[in-house]
């Protein structure tokens, strides 16, 4: 196990080393870095960098709210204390949000990005008021099954493989979950996604209800030259629930074929 101390407290590493292309692994909100386990040995000749983000995990929780330009700063100084000058980044949902600041404001440390199940504005702020008051109201377990509805299709649903991914939720910190739902509510990169240049692949699920399709594809068209694909029977998080067909599509991204 390994961590970064950041000015807000440890935040939880996790690197495959290797002397492959960098692949940052930014999760999503209620996750944290297990949520790419799946993938991770699928992803041959990249190095891949996980972390769970502020809040999340075994990361830290700041007393005081931060924001997605702030995330994105925690993984600037992961590859800078990594020794990573460029990576492709890869992010579900929130962690797409922060890829998307990255490759609009940092090209120069990002070789393209993966946007996976996200939008350049995810919701509403009032339905992330009411989020955040269900958490403050009835902690984790008042939310999970929504989310977990949310989360995945309903067959993946009815599984037994969802019951680590409930743990997952269970388990994490309502202050860490309650401060990023206003993170998301305040963050709308809509004037900025059109600056980015480098290769983007937006990646939607066809059973995603978090994020769905039409809402990635919006985003995407912002995007100028950005691929959209969508994977018709994953969720909100295919890395979870669609690992082999995300895997290949990440794989033939970063090998630059079609």
């Amino acid at each position: 196990m390994a961590s970064l101390l950041r000015p807000w407290g440890p935040m939880h590493v996790r690197d495959s080393g290797g002397d492959g292309p960098a692949l940052i692994l930014a999760n999503s909100l209620g996750a944290d870095t297990r949520m790419w386990d799946a993938l991770w040995d699928r992803l041959p000749g990249l190095r891949r960098i996980g972390f769970d983000q502020r809040g999340h995990g075994l990361s830290a929780t700041p007393d005081q709210p931060w924001n997605v330009d702030d995330l994105a700063g925690d993984v600037l100084a992961l590859m800078d204390h990594l020794g990573v000058a460029r990576a492709w980044v890869m992010g579900c949902s929130m962690g797409g949000q922060v890829a998307q600041v990255l490759a609009a404001d940092h090209p120069d440390r990002v070789r393209g990005v993966i946007l996976s199940n996200t939008a350049a504005r995810i919701g509403s702020p009032e339905m992330w008021e009411a989020r955040i008051a269900a958490v403050a109201g009835s902690g984790m377990a008042g939310l999970a099954d929504a989310v977990l509805d949310r989360w995945f299709a309903p067959d993946f649903r009815a599984s037994a493989q969802v019951a680590p991914w409930r743990r997952m939720l269970l388990a994490a910190d309502p202050q860490g979950y309650a401060q990023t739902c206003g993170m998301i509510a305040r963050a709308d990169l809509r004037d900025r996604v059109p600056r980015i240049r480098c290769p983007v692949l937006m990646i939607a699920g066809g059973a995603d209800q978090a994020t769905p399709p039409d809402l990635v594809a919006g985003t995407a068209a912002l995007i100028p030259g950005a691929r959209l694909v969508t994977l018709p029977g994953a969720g909100h998080l295919p890395a979870i629930d669609s690992p082999a067909d995300l895997a290949a599509l990440v794989l033939g991204f970063a090998e630059g074929r079609p």
